[in-house]
């Protein structure tokens, strides 16, 4: 009762968590023993929109055949239960490193679900999911910089790490106080348009991922840090994401990825690892930025083939370096006010790097272009992770 009343404090006033443990976290790594990962059905894309304290997510990856790095997002805020905000997001990497990056966000009115909570509505924005489950459609004019029209198309099956693709929090994890969740489209194709005061850009037959989060309790207690790679190549697709928890949960990480093709999932689960292999100490801010890295994947496949996948080397010049505390919403300072040692920053990276697959006997090497981000929210280097 004692460790529930200092979590609710430090729900409240933003300050920092008691030492709970390793033994506070319930990974979905435990289910990824028995089930490494889930194909999803239309329902477990339904926004939770829970009515604690929670950051809830649909992000789009967009990839156009004329270079262009694009995400779009919605993003869904609860701050102790007492205000909720809602997001949209657009940034826009243009080819080659000359032109600088668009950036927008704007909040959202009237917000709401629809029945089935499937499907997201707001003054001039919508994120719909089709009836069949197989396509999303995101509009927006909340901002003429970026008027977005698009629709993704999943091409593999969606999936999530075990049967929930849920990692849980808290002292009695029967009953758990937070939560992280997270669903993918690891391959889909996307088309539509985004119209910028310079131009309209077209993205027919580009390519796409599709990623639904759930923070269910403080960013910043859920996670220290944050690695994410997303590859698209000619045949393959390579997804992961990875979070590492405050010194608070024992500094444990849990990492879920995949690797797709058209033809269906490869391998997912969370035998996976993403290791900066070369970093910098950023004069801003003191955080190791990563220069070089190295992300793997391994398991067994439908057939009982052994998989091994690796992309690795430099990550060229980053794209960008977000601090969040000064860029995105405010209900995102809401949330990390007043808590010391939290020093949030996102590393953005668009390096081209080769996905080397090895599936049994067979060797496969693809070159693609990577997205990836290396995100710092609290100091754990000093901490054994497990």
């Amino acid at each position: 009762m004692f460790n529930w009343a200092k979590q609710q404090m430090a729900y409240v006033t933003g300050t920092q968590e008691p030492i709970y443990g390793p033994s506070a976290v319930k990974s979905v790594a435990q289910e990824a023993e028995k089930t490494p990962f889930t194909e999803l059905q239309r329902d477990d894309l339904a926004w939770r929109a829970m009515e604690s304290t929670s950051v809830e997510t649909q992000i789009f990856y967009v990839y156009s055949t004329s270079g262009h790095v694009v995400f779009v997002e919605v993003i869904y805020s609860n701050v102790v239960g007492l205000r909720i905000t809602c997001q949209f997001i657009c940034k826009i990497f243009y080819p080659g490193e000359s032109q600088p990056h668009l950036w927008s966000s704007t909040p959202l009115s009237n917000v709401e679900v629809s029945e089935d909570r499937t499907c997201f509505y707001a003054d001039d924005c919508a994120v719909e999911l089709s009836d069949d489950g197989d396509f999303y459609t995101i509009k927006s004019i909340n901002d003429e910089r970026a008027v977005v029209n698009l629709k993704v198309s999943r091409i593999t099956p969606g999936f999530c790490a075990g049967t929930s693709g849920t990692t849980h929090f808290g002292t009695d994890l029967e009953n758990p106080w937070g939560l992280m969740r997270h669903t993918f489209w690891p391959r889909c194709v996307a088309e539509g348009t985004i119209s910028t005061e310079e131009g309209v850009l077209d993205f027919d037959k580009g390519q796409a991922v599709f990623i639904h989060a759930l923070q269910g309790m403080k960013p910043h207690h859920a996670a220290a840090t944050w690695n994410f790679v997303n590859f698209q190549g000619p045949e393959y697709s390579a997804v992961m994401m990875e979070f590492t928890t405050p010194a608070s949960y024992g500094a444990t990480v849990v990492n879920v990825g995949c690797i797709a093709k058209d033809d269906g999932i490869v391998v997912a689960g969370c035998k996976n690892t993403a290791t900066h292999t070369a970093t910098t100490v950023d004069p801003v801010n003191g955080w190791p930025e990563p220069t070089e890295a190295r992300y793997t994947w391994s398991g067994v496949d439908k057939d009982g083939k052994a998989i091994e996948a690796v992309i690795e080397g430099s990550l060229g010049t980053r794209a960008d370096c977000v601090d969040i505390m000064a860029e995105v919403p405010g209900f995102v300072k809401s949330i990390l006010a007043n808590t010391a040692g939290t020093k949030p920053y996102i590393y953005q990276f668009r390096p081209d790097l080769a996905l080397k697959l090895k599936i049994g006997d067979k060797e496969i090497v693809e070159e693609g272009t990577a997205y990836t981000e290396a995100t710092f929210i609290t100091d754990i280097s000093g901490i054994e992770k497990v």
